[in-house]
């Protein structure tokens, strides 16, 4: 379903990605890295909304330069920014994002009160995004994601804000469609949730994967591999920071 080879992009002396090669076909891919390491200009290339400098990608059968409608209509794209409107309330979000797809208002209706109420959301179905929290701003990015039936999914962060119970909804979510065929590709620094989640595990740091295999077959644990390959956690006491009783 992705396909990327030898894609890089540059800003200015900087390689965001740098000649990255790699095939996902089906089920969960989960991409770690930390922050700056290209994951969300990945995703950005994937759903054709920034060009690479060099290289080609398809996604969904489709090129993303030359074939950017079809792409569109074909992958849920949950964004880095989201793309909200705070002047909108979270039900008219997805009332106006289904006959951009095609689909009726019935359907659109009835699609909408399944994902509002798996997604909790229902309540707050009818509050403006701008008085909405991160973590409901999030969920109805999500559920607009997925209104339409894509056959890929992007999804940066999907995790980032969210509630326990959320978190482990939104997973349970992602798995039930993954075995449906549609393809899972997200970001996350949420690496608790990986195990569970993910068939595909890669790891980026400075613009180039540095690891890539199926979830069964991690030889460490994932943070292990994590801490290794791309970023060791930073230890320095700070001597100074104690209860020091009068």
């Amino acid at each position: 379903m992705i396909q990327c080879r030898e894609v890089s992009k540059h800003y200015g002396e900087f390689a965001a990605l740098d000649n990255l090669t790699f095939h996902v076909a089906d089920g969960v891919c989960a991409l770690l890295g930390p922050n700056g390491a290209g994951k969300s200009t990945l995703l950005k290339i994937l759903s054709g909304l920034l060009a690479p400098d060099g290289g080609e990608v398809r996604v969904a059968g489709f090129d993303v330069l030359h074939d950017a409608l079809a792409l569109k209509r074909s992958i849920g794209v949950l964004p880095e920014d989201l793309g909200l409107f705070d002047a909108l309330t979270v039900e008219e979000h997805l009332d106006l994002c289904g006959p951009v797809y095609g689909l009726s208002r019935a359907e659109t209706r009835a699609r909408s009160a399944t994902l509002l109420r798996i997604l909790g959301l229902e309540k707050g179905r009818y509050t403006y995004l701008d008085q909405c929290s991160h973590g409901m701003r999030k969920k109805t990015a999500l559920a607009m994601a997925l209104l339409h039936n894509p056959r890929v999914l992007l999804l940066d962060e999907p995790f980032e804000g969210i509630d326990p119970v959320s978190s482990v909804t939104i997973r349970d979510l992602l798995r039930t469609v993954a075995s449906r065929g549609i393809a899972v590709f997200l970001t996350s620094h949420a690496l608790a949730m990986i195990p569970q989640l993910a068939d595909e595990v890669m790891m980026i740091r400075g613009g180039r994967i540095v690891y890539h295999a199926m979830a069964a077959e991690l030889e460490r644990p994932l943070d292990e591999l994590y801490f290794d390959l791309v970023e060791a956690p930073k230890q320095e006491d700070l001597p100074w920071l104690r209860f020091s009783p009068s």
